[in-house]
């Protein structure tokens, strides 16, 4: 969620590039659109507002749907969605990098279903004029197109219905941002931001721009970054719901990126618009979808200022989905867990059942296939159903390699069956001579017998990435 109009909401300079040294590394990747999923975006546009979602075109396949269904004033599913507090991310920059005044909360007061099938995002003021609101982001990472395949994420929204000098400060948005960002917090533009709708002080107008590059300028104009927006018809965007729809395709050349309103295409953003370096570096990973309201800061600023007196609280953006399917390449947006693991054969890195903060590319290492990457302090990745055997396995190798700047280092630790379980066993690491220079580093461990649950978890001193993984195995 940024500001077109030249003030972002993830560009504070505090959330700078702890990535952006190693985007060279990144592939290629994009998007365009598909003429079926538009026509049915438009349909919806018109249906009441307890809508249920679309049923995927023929060729697509629905990887994630919330449709907020459930009791009046009750909380959203926590197995789908986080809950952002407070004024900012642990660590990230204060007013959440924008300058915006609320404080966002996990209160129903502020974010609600309804009974009638949608999600309320509900600004409120208090009787000293403090404002709160709701801010939440699935907890899935993974949303990207598979190889050579496509993704949709699309949203039935109708903003605040408040105009005029009552909407003063006012700033819904439906957007989301790469994984490595999650646990880093510093690496905002590089990482990538698509924000699929953004609208502020009750205008009738949607905004849609991608962020990526370095702030402020650079490739992609930071930090107002590629956008562009158009108005809502029929009804307005708070009178009434509207489809707000992003497409990712990996299968043209040049790739796009493309955003929709109620099924029209009206702003496209293509890989050849901006260097390699650039396009990789934002999209080669993982995204994950975030919902909320703002009060006041830059974006509203540059309309005419934040709330104020005259402003009217508790005016909820509505939701009545979330929905995002992928085409093509096989279907899926993270490589399948494999499960029942040989804790003495070697594990992909990239095999991960989930994971926060990571993303995979190709290696060089012999054998080929894939590396995890961008790793840095608090990422991890998890391997389900590790069966050690009854002879207890000591030690851990894993095959890493480390472009890491001088005096930057961390460690690779395993945990069992929880991250919050203390390290079985570590090892330290930095620049080995490249971020594909490979070598095998074993590590002492505690005793291990049975079937677990592994984690792989990456502490460091540094917000800098500081190692790849291509595999990892155990040994007695």
């Amino acid at each position: 969620m940024s500001e077109p109009s030249g003030i972002s909401r993830s560009g504070s300079p505090g959330r700078g590039g702890a990535h952006r040294a190693r985007s060279f590394r990144r592939a290629l990747v994009a998007v365009a659109a598909t003429i079926g999923l538009a026509a049915a975006a438009a349909t919806v546009a018109t249906a009441p507002a307890n809508a249920s979602a679309p049923t995927p075109p023929s060729g697509w396949s629905q990887v994630f749907l919330d449709d907020f269904n459930g009791a009046a004033g009750s909380g959203v599913n926590t197995a789908n969605w986080l809950y952002d507090t407070g004024t900012s991310y642990p660590g990230g920059a204060g007013n959440w990098g924008t300058g915006e005044v609320e404080s966002m909360t996990s209160s129903t007061s502020n974010v609600s279903l309804d009974g009638n099938g949608n999600l309320l995002i509900t600004p409120r003021r208090d009787s000293s004029g403090h404002w709160t609101s709701g801010r939440i982001e699935t907890n899935r990472t993974d949303f990207q197109p598979p190889a050579g395949g496509k993704l949709r994420v699309q949203a039935r929204i109708q903003m605040p219905n408040v105009t005029g000098a009552a909407a003063k400060g006012y700033w819904p948005a439906f957007w989301m941002l790469g994984s490595p960002f999650r646990g880093n917090y510093q690496n905002w533009p590089g990482v990538g931001e698509l924000d699929i709708m953004e609208n502020v002080q009750g205008l009738n107008t949607d905004w849609a721009t991608m962020h990526c590059g370095t702030n402020p300028g650079g490739p992609c104009n930071e930090t107002s970054g590629i956008g562009n927006s158009t108005s809502c018809t029929g009804s307005t965007c708070q009178a009434g719901f509207h489809t707000y729809a992003m497409e990712w395709d990996r299968s043209t050349s040049p790739e796009e990126i493309r955003f929709y309103l109620d099924g029209v295409n009206f702003h496209t953003v293509k890989a050849n618009q901006v260097d390699a370096t650039t396009w990789a570096n934002a999209t080669n990973h993982g995204y994950f979808v975030i919902l909320n309201v703002a009060m006041g800061g830059g974006f509203p600023g540059a309309f005419g200022g934040g709330p104020d007196s005259g402003t009217e609280p508790n005016h909820p953006m509505a939701v009545d989905y979330v929905q995002v399917l992928t085409s093509g390449g096989g279907g899926g947006t993270t490589p399948p867990p494999t499960g029942n693991r040989d804790a003495y054969s070697a594990i992909q890195a990239e095999s991960y059942d989930s994971q926060s903060g990571v993303a995979t590319e190709t290696t060089s290492d012999s054998g080929g296939g894939k590396d995890m990457g961008w790793l840095a302090n608090g990422d991890w990745a998890l391997y389900k159903g590790v069966d050690f055997g009854s002879s207890a396995a000591r030690q851990f190798t894993a095959r890493v390699a480390s472009g890491a700047a001088s005096g930057v280092s961390g460690l690779v630790e395993v945990r069992l069956d929880s991250r919050s379980n203390a390290p079985i066993g570590s090892f330290a690491v930095g620049d080995t001579g490249g971020w594909q220079s490979w070598r095998s580093i074993p590590a002492n461990i505690s005793a291990v017998t049975g079937t677990h649950d592994v984690y792989l978890t990456f502490t460091s001193g540094q917000p800098a990435d500081f190692v790849n993984v291509n595999w990892f195995d155990f040994g007695h």
